[in-house]
This record gives C-alpha cells, sequence and structure tokens, in this order.
C-alpha cells in the first residue's frame, strides 16, 4: 500500500469530504437569483401595484349613489390598498410565483442534463433537494414581501396614510393595520405551503420544468373550482386552498382565529405530505439526465 492509499478512507470518500459542506445555501440562492425567471417574476411583483394605480387613475370609479365599491375602498389609503392588491393576488399570482419558485427547483437541472453532475460531485440527494427547497422558500418569501413592501408604499404615497377600512364599516389605524397586515403575510405564506410542497412534487417526477408548475398551478385552479361547488357541503374543509382568504379575519378589530389555524393545519399537513413524498421519491430515482 502505497503512502496516497493510506490516507483516503475506507468508505472511498476524499479527505476533507463533508456532505453538509456540499451546494452551499449562498451558492444556490445567488445561482437562482440570476436567473431570469426569477428576475422577472420579482420585476412583475414590484411593478403590479403601480400597474393597479395606473388603472385606477385612467378608469376612475362608477359609484351607484349610497354605495361604496371595492375600489372606493382601495383607492381611500395606502393600508386599504395593500390590501386590494392581496385579494387580487392570492388566488392565482402568488400560486404561480410558488409553483415557479418550487416547480423549477429540480425539474430545471434535469432539463438541463446537469442533475446527474450535481448528485456526482457527490452531493447527497436529500442534501440537494432540501437546499433546493430552503432556496426555493427564500425566493418566495421575498417575492411576498416584495409585493407586500412595494404595495404598502405607493398606496400610502399615493392615497395617504388613513385608516383601514372594511366594507363593514369596521377601521383600524394606520399602524394597527399595518401590524395585522404583516401577520396576514405570514399567514399567507403558510397557506400556500401545500402549492410548494406539490410544486417540489411534481418537479421530482418530471423532467420538464413547465410541466411541474404548470401542473401545481393546474391542481390549484381545480381545488378552487371544486371549493365554489356548494354541494360538497363540509367535504370542501378539507380541500387544501379552502382557507386561503382567511387571512382577512386579521383585519376586523376582533380577530376571528379560527379559520386561520384550521386553514395553517390544513396548508402544512398537505406540504409535509408532499414534501415527504418528493424526498421519497427522489432518493429512489433514477437520474439518467
Amino acid at each position: 500500500m502505497t503512502a496516497d492509499e493510506s490516507t483516503i478512507p475506507a468508505d472511498g470518500r476524499a479527505p476533507g469530504y463533508r456532505a453538509r459542506h456540499t451546494l452551499p445555501l449562498r451558492t444556490e440562492l445567488v445561482r437562482q437569483s440570476k436567473r431570469r425567471r426569477t428576475h422577472l417574476a420579482l420585476g412583475f411583483l414590484a411593478a403590479l401595484p403601480a400597474i393597479l394605480v395606473l388603472a385606477f387613475t385612467i378608469g376612475g370609479t362608477e359609484t351607484s349613489s349610497g354605495t361604496t365599491n371595492l375600489i372606493d375602498l382601495a383607492t381611500s389609503g395606502g393600508v386599504n390598498f395593500t390590501v386590494f392588491t392581496l385579494l387580487m393576488s392570492v388566488g392565482f399570482l402568488l400560486i404561480v410565483v410558488v409553483a415557479l419558485f418550487f416547480g423549477d427547483a429540480v425539474a430545471s437541472e434535469a432539463s438541463w442534463s446537469s442533475l446527474r453532475y450535481l448528485l456526482a460531485v457527490p452531493i447527497p440527494r436529500s442534501r440537494l433537494l432540501q437546499q433546493k427547497a430552503i432556496v426555493s422558500a427564500l425566493l418566495s418569501v421575498g417575492a411576498l414581501m416584495l409585493l407586500f413592501a412595494v404595495a404598502l408604499a405607493i398606496g400610502t404615497a399615493v392615497y395617504g396614510a388613513g385608516p383601514l377600512v372594511t366594507p363593514f364599516g369596521d377601521s383600524l389605524g394606520y399602524g394597527k393595520a399595518v401590524g395585522r397586515l404583516a401577520l396576514a403575510l405570514l399567514y399567507i405564506a403558510v397557506n400556500l405551503t401545500w402549492v410548494a410542497g406539490l410544486a417540489l412534487l411534481l418537479s421530482v417526477l418530471t423532467d420538464a420544468p413547465l410541466g411541474a408548475v404548470g401542473g401545481a398551478v393546474m391542481v390549484s385552479i381545480l381545488v378552487q373550482i371544486l371549493d365554489q361547488i356548494t354541494a360538497l357541503g363540509s367535504w370542501r374543509d378539507y380541500l387544501p386552498g379552502h382557507f386561503s382568504f382567511a387571512w382577512s379575519r386579521l383585519l376586523a378589530p376582533t380577530v376571528d382565529w379560527h379559520d386561520i389555524v384550521i386553514g395553517s393545519f390544513s396548508a402544512l399537513a398537505y406540504g409535509t405530505v408532499f414534501a415527504v413524498i418528493a424526498w421519497q421519491r427522489f432518493a429512489v430515482k433514477d437520474v439518467t439526465s
């Protein structure tokens, strides 16, 4: 046995190799942040509040005598404008953004034929999936916070720092309303975990990023359609997106936590199940690309 051979560990690993040091979060985050799809997604979210303000300015409002519509409320103050922006985004736009980041995580590497090279570094499969999921979560949360911050800043600058007013006549001061909206943002992020888990699972199952992203979006649309079928009764409570708008409960003077707690538990449960299945499938997947 030579001196060089005596320094090689019995398990065949290179000297100094540490699995937990492979694919650092910073490296993957910088890599994903430089991608065009990230720039487009974040850019559109940042531009959306300005587009809404422009639409309100050009179109104006058509209010019937003695009534107040949603547009009137949206233009009555910065926090109201932020609430309107979130209402318009939660049902579809934010789902697309989360599905984009998570659905593209693994499938894009397979489509580029770089996945097998990453695993040959070697990066353990569980480590690769973990780092991809964490970076996707950071980008998704960052996108949500960007939309919130830009909407609040533009809304306050254009419509003022008035109190939050609901269609039922309830109101909250500006500072308290911003705090409630921050909690609402947290709930929205938690409620989207089922979309993240599903998109990650589809990203593991397919080598086509568009298929993973589109599949998660299509499932969310199907869930929303089923949720509108009142004949299903209480069965709708078991749909993952049934409580997606429960965050609006946080805007009332007295918060009703029931739907918020149930919605959070439901989304986390679905997201966990999807993520576990994704991990199991990826652990035994025959990677050829």
